[in-house]
């Protein structure tokens, strides 16, 4: 197991670049403590592999350092970092065993056999592969042979950390929960670091202690679960994690006053008449900044209500109410923006509704960065 430290790390895939344009990277500085579980989660082409593939060795950074507890493995081949890896897609032994193929990444380092007969059967209950040990794996399916990749990964004991690149691509989606929950079990047992890149923002708050949001190459944020959730440092962060994501409106900061700007279309308003939402109001936001200058408004649709009867708010059109299964969702227009909110089952909402903003969970962002937070 080791203590993961990435330095000034950036990357391009061209020779000589010079513009911010040309990385695939920018300026990565993180550490991931000795036997964490941590996702990288982000869209497709943010850069999550290629930062997996420089901890792994299979990339050499353009600039920066790779530590492992301290020692610098920039240089180093992916054999000499001592971790496992498990890939999008399987890289298994057709013409093996099941039993064989996890075997293999401990027969090739020696160990006992009474040893490695006794860790491969428990991974291969862990992973429900009791049935199949002795069945050769070009005959099985799909899911079948993930389960076997993610087995080879899993079976050494001596690994500095266990590396993820979306293994469940592959896997049905009834299965995919089970098997995350596998894994959140044999990290709780074993303590290995693990890092797990996935664009599943399911996957990846399920899974991981720690989540790394990415975007165009640039961490955005890192924390738990329940913080990206509640204290989105970055719109990206609202936007992406969470159904539905942030609703995001245009403001403005002057003397200490925050406004919304509304736009032509607003019920009762004029085109460009603004909204208040500090001083006494309901919906004042959780961290006024100082300067004045544009922003933006952001609140989850979990922290959007109705007013009620004589209840100021911020007045809105109704455009459509979505029944998802899990909860009703009401889409409203403020002037020409959209705010969405959870509504309860059975509730009717008007088609000019009021809007209440929790003050507690309202931020203001400048240049998409929550106001007032170091970066």
């Amino acid at each position: 197991m080791a203590r993961i430290t990435l330095e000034t790390l950036r990357h391009a895939y061209m020779r000589n670049p010079r513009a911010r344009e040309d990385f695939a990277l920018h300026s990565v500085d993180i550490e991931w403590e000795d036997g964490g579980a941590y996702a990288l989660l982000g869209p497709s082409g943010c850069g999550k592999t290629t930062l997996l593939n420089i901890i792994s060795g299979l990339l050499r950074p353009s600039e920066g350092r790779v530590l492992f507890d301290g020692e610098d493995v920039t240089r180093r081949r992916p054999d000499q970092r001592n971790i496992a890896q498990v890939f999008q897609f399987p890289v298994i032994y057709d013409t093996m065993t099941v039993r064989e193929n996890l075997a293999f990444p401990l027969r090739n380092r020696g160990v006992a056999e009474a040893d490695i007969a006794a860790r491969v059967a428990e991974i291969g209950t862990m992973l429900e592969l009791d049935d199949m040990m002795d069945s050769r794996a070009a005959g099985l399916t799909a899911d079948s042979k993930q389960k076997i990749s993610l087995g080879r990964g899993l079976v050494r004991q001596d690994v500095a950390a266990i590396l993820f690149d979306e293994p469940l691509t592959v896997i049905d989606p009834h299965l995919k929960w089970k098997l995350r929950s596998k894994l959140r079990e044999l990290h709780q047992r074993l303590r290995v670091t693990m890092i797990y890149v996935t664009h599943d923002q399911t996957e990846a708050l399920t899974f991981a202690d720690q989540v790394v949001v990415m975007s165009a190459g640039e961490i955005v944020q890192l924390g738990t679960p329940e913080a990206l959730f509640e204290r989105p440092h970055h719109t990206f962060v609202g936007h992406f994690i969470g159904s539905p994501g942030m609703n995001l409106l245009p403001a403005r900061v002057a003397g200490g006053r925050v406004t919304i700007e509304t736009g032509a279309g607003d019920p009762g308003h004029q085109a460009g008449a603004a909204t208040e939402v500090v001083g006494d109001t309901a919906i004042a936001v959780a961290n006024p900044a100082a300067g004045d200058g544009p922003a933006e408004i952001g609140v989850r649709p979990e922290f959007v209500r109705l007013a009620g009867e004589g209840e100021p708010g911020l007045q809105a059109a109704l455009v459509k109410v979505s029944d998802t299964g899990r909860h009703r969702i009401a889409e409203t227009r403020v002037g020409r923006h959209t705010v969405r909110l959870l509504v309860a089952e059975g509730q009717g909402v008007p088609e000019a509704p009021r809007l209440v903003l929790d003050p507690a969970r309202t931020f203001l962002y400048r240049d998409g960065w929550l106001a007032g937070e170091a970066r």
